[in-house]
């Protein structure tokens, strides 16, 4: 029994993971752009969202989700995602891309108009039912990182930190960032209990993260 705060979360039974397949693979589209609040879609279905940093993959992640190459948008460019971006999943559920947070070639009043917006969004959306907060394992939590868990405690929305890009560490190398990840965590009461490892490269990860998506009710 894996008594550490903040375990790695477990792979979910046979069940569980066909109902993530079935919801993430099966019918995703991708709806629109939204620039500002008064954009987004109506309220009427569970909603979950994607944060992080920019280019720490978020594009990728949701492509491996889906088993679609470029549903999202990739770049090797920091700071293109400039709008939130809404998926479908079936008729139950939305998919939302947030622009990148931190470092972003952008001028600052972009930059800016950007955070304004990810701030609206997360204290105003009484359907989303969890944000997934992706770090780059290679990198554990920054600063920047500690600010929208602030932004995300203050907004009473849970959220789960999914570790990208873990393909590129040692086993060794991935403990030590999860110890760095697990104590900044403790800090934060919005923080959902229970971590997730992915690469999307590899896929490792990506059918547990799917199931999760699936059960949340």
């Amino acid at each position: 029994m894996n008594t550490l705060p903040f375990p790695v979360a477990e792979e979910p039974d046979a069940f569980s993971l066909e109902a993530g397949r079935k919801l993430l693979t099966s019918e995703v589209e991708f709806l629109k752009g939204v620039v500002a609040m008064d954009g987004l879609p109506p309220s009427d279905r569970l909603e979950v969202c994607f944060a992080g940093r920019s280019n720490v993959g978020k594009s990728s992640l949701i492509n491996a989700l889906t088993g679609r190459r470029a549903i999202a948008r990739t770049s090797n460019t920091p700071g293109r995602t400039q709008e939130i971006n809404y998926f479908t999943a079936g008729d139950s559920h939305y998919l939302v891309d947030l622009p990148g947070y931190g470092f972003a070639k952008a001028p600052l009043p972009v930059v800016e108009k950007w955070q304004l917006l990810l701030k609206a969004y997360l204290s105003g959306r009484a359907n989303l039912r969890r944000a997934f907060l992706l770090v780059d394992m290679r990198h554990g939590v920054k600063d920047v990182d500690a600010e929208i868990m602030k932004l995300l405690n203050q907004s009473a929305v849970t959220f789960q930190v999914v570790l990208t890009k873990a393909d590129k560490l040692s086993a060794a190398e991935q403990e030590k960032t999860l110890a760095q990840v697990r104590a900044a965590l403790a800090k934060h009461p919005a923080a959902y209990p229970e971590l997730v490892v992915t690469s999307s490269e590899k896929g490792a990860g990506i059918p547990t993260l799917r199931a999760i998506i699936a059960g949340l009710t």
